[in-house]
């Protein structure tokens, strides 16, 4: 027996797909605690019971119980299985409805539960798929069922119900079957990790490693016929943890074939365009780092200085330093007529003259500057751009006078 459990916000759309089945011949109830099956009354005494945590989102708990084809069982021995899973699950105190459908080709019972007690209490779901399972094996001691292998022991992952309608189509296996039954010709082999990789590509099986700096390698993944599966999605035998104690596998000796084979693995994804590990990816493209520098930058390692000197080149073409002529209007502004290059004509604006900052601004050697303006200008005329040719006239004289 199996569960597929489904918390959510609304009760009635659940609802109204069940009555929906009984009212097509397709499905029966076989318990409630509901004073009157429809859905008006229904609904409102859920809303009665939410009442005290009007706050709480996902409320509704729905899941389903799935026999084997050949365990068809009376109404009344499943009604009792769904209500012992209810009470087991916590939920011994709270408003329910047990759905049995035939409109599947097994036998299989929806059960609709409001995760809120009478009491305003609350089933907590932290790890209600666990405690779910228990429940099933507890269940199918007890009243003689198909004992069925908990997905934690299951060493291969069953086929999903698309898997099996496609081979019932194409009367082929499907991709993960055929990749779990080569990958268990080869893990028999007991191989060392190099030889395992090998055998695996030649098989046409792309396996890639989730290896740290360190050479710590903590996952597995393979890749084939176009499909990327992880290790624990074919079953426990392909995870890393089984497999790594299946080959004779050392970190420090096996780090380079390790990291080679997600290197190969990476460029032929690039090759046929299968975007699957990001940053790998980036380096089957051509587009390999060079080691970080001090600052981080990796562009300034000598694998990137020819783009570095082009992004450079292209950067100073772009930036022309503007020509900027000043005049000096009869207020004390000063317009300014800046050349750009003749990209956006001239600009004029008006500034009010600081000295401090203009000063602040000025060529450090200012006795230089004089040598080449001539003995006529002075430095302290030079920190004071905003004197006009008349106001030096009238200082020069001022001096002479005094002297």
């Amino acid at each position: 027996m199996t569960a597929d459990q489904v918390k959510g916000k609304g009760f009635r759309g659940a609802l109204n797909y069940n009555l929906e089945k009984v009212s097509q011949g397709k499905a029966e109830i076989l318990d409630t605690s509901f004073t009157e099956v429809n859905e008006k009354s229904i609904m409102e005494e859920v809303k009665m019971v939410r009442m005290q945590r009007p706050n709480l989102a996902k409320y509704f708990y729905h899941t389903s119980l799935n026999f084997p084809p050949d365990e068809n069982l009376g109404n009344e021995q499943m009604n009792i299985i769904a209500n012992e899973y209810l009470n087991n699950m916590g939920f011994d105190q709270h408003q329910y409805m047990i759905f049995r459908h035939y409109d599947a080709d097994h036998p299989h019972l929806h059960l609709l539960v409001n995760r809120i007690g009478y009491d305003g209490s609350l089933v907590s779901d932290s790890k209600d798929y666990e405690r779910s399972e228990a429940v099933l094996r507890k269940l199918e001691k007890q009243y003689g069922l198909t004992e069925v292998i908990s997905s934690k022991q299951a060493q291969e992952r069953a086929m999903t119900k698309n898997e099996l309608e496609m081979i019932k189509r194409t009367d082929t296996p499907s991709t993960k079957m055929k990749l779990q039954v080569m990958l268990k010709e080869v893990l028999s082999k007991k191989l060392i990790t190099e030889q395992f990789i090998k055998q695996l590509e030649a098989k046409g099986i792309d396996v890639r490693f989730n290896q740290a700096s360190t050479g710590f390698v903590s996952g597995i993944s393979y890749g084939f016929e176009g499909m990327q599966f992880k290790g624990q999605h074919l079953g426990n035998t392909y995870k890393w943890s089984s497999v790594k104690n299946s080959i004779s596998y050392e970190q420090e000796r096996d780090y380079a074939a390790v990291h080679e084979a997600n290197l190969r693995t990476a460029a032929g994804q690039s090759a046929t365009g299968v975007d699957t590990y990001g940053r790998i990816i980036a380096i089957a493209k051509g587009h390999r780092r060079g080691p970080k520098t001090a600052h981080g930058d990796p562009s300034t390692t000598s694998q990137g200085t020819g783009r570095l000197q082009e992004r450079i080149s292209k950067a100073d073409s772009r930036q022309h330093i503007p020509t900027t002529r000043t005049r000096e209007t009869s207020d004390g502004y000063r317009l300014s007529d800046q050349n750009d290059g003749g990209q956006h004509g001239t600009n004029k604006t008006r500034q009010q003259p600081d000295r401090q900052q203009v000063a602040a601004q000025s060529v450090s050697d200012r006795g230089f500057i004089s040598d080449l303006l001539g003995t006529n200008h002075s430095n302290s005329d030079m920190a004071d751009p905003a004197l006009t040719p008349n106001r030096r006239r009238k200082r020069k004289k001022k001096r002479g006078l005094s002297m």
